[in-house]
């Protein structure tokens, strides 16, 4: 192989990653538009509001081509996957947060890259590579002291039975969302879930009308924002991802969301982080990373 050839390789072996890091990095900032923009907007409204500026998104780049509508069982898990994950998720995510303070928040929703591996190992036949498991088990420590550093105190039962229902909404999304993707390409399945999860949403239009007619013109900027990047773009690049990288593996990456999200608050906010989240943030790109790795993850117990 000469280096000309290996080059082009390598720069399309890097694409998934790329891909996956902009979308933690999306995500994250989606914690910190959330974090002011739920004071104006309910959860029901919030998550219609996001997604359908998304979908009118994603719309508009559909339409610059045709594109060939899946049928049967890759429709339909396209659509539960989107009603699940776009839809569901997004309510029980918006309304944890009112009563959960961010670090139990984040701690309690990232239970689900540990679901996710689990059902990939058993469903998806993705096995249970040491390595995986390992770096799981390193960033969910991480994220343990990130939450720790940052928690207030707030939190209720039904805080708690939110955000675990979105941890278990985010792990099966994936999963059937990694099942659709071996038939339908990765633009058209986003597109196509946004779409559903909206639908979902409908009943909160009347709501989300009254609260944009009463809310701040920076509030709305924040739910377009929120339906333009850390939905269409990150979900779009999540996809692109997911189809070529192993479920449990790229859900490993999302431990890199609190820890993004606490150095964006220190940049953005000037919110000073502590030694202990500074540290929880390491142990997480240290769980990535070994979760990541050709050598251990390669390595699958039968």
């Amino acid at each position: 192989m000469t280096a000309t050839t290996a080059r082009p390789r390598r720069t399309t072996a890097a694409l998934p990653l790329i891909a996956a890091g902009i979308t933690m990095v999306l995500w994250a900032s989606a914690f910190i538009a959330i974090r002011s923009i739920g004071l104006h907007y309910s959860p029901g409204s919030l998550a219609l509001g996001r997604l359908a500026a998304g979908s009118l998104a994603l719309t508009a780049v559909a339409l610059l081509r045709p594109r060939s509508i899946p049928r049967g069982r890759p429709l339909l898990l396209v659509l539960a996957y989107g009603a699940l994950w776009f839809g569901v998720y997004a309510i029980f995510i918006n309304a944890a947060e009112h009563h959960l303070d961010a670090g139990t928040t984040a701690l309690l929703v990232n239970v689900g890259p540990i679901l996710i591996a689990v059902l990939a190992g058993v469903y998806l036949k993705e096995g249970f590579p040491r390595g995986l498991v390992t770096g799981l088990a390193i960033a969910f420590c991480g994220v343990a002291i990130i939450a720790a550093a940052t928690s207030t105190g707030r939190r209720d039962m039904t805080g708690v039975l939110l955000a675990l229902g979105a941890a278990a909404l985010y792990a099966v999304g994936v999963v059937l969302q990694k099942q659709a993707l071996t038939s339908v390409d990765p633009f058209t399945a986003t597109w196509l879930g946004c779409l559903a999860g909206t639908a979902v949403c409908l009943p909160w239009a009347g709501t989300l009308i009254h609260e944009l007619t009463v809310a701040p013109a920076a509030a709305t900027l924040g739910v377009v924002y929120l339906g333009l990047f850390p939905t269409a773009v990150a979900f779009a690049t999540w996809a692109y991802a997911l189809h070529r990288m192993t479920a449990g593996q790229l859900s490993s990456s999302s431990y890199l969301v609190p820890a993004i999200a606490v150095l964006m608050s220190w940049a953005l906010l000037g919110e000073v982080p502590t030694g202990l989240a500074l540290a929880g943030g390491a142990l997480c790109l240290l769980g990535v990373a070994v979760a990541r790795s050709p050598g251990l993850a390669a390595r699958r117990e039968d």
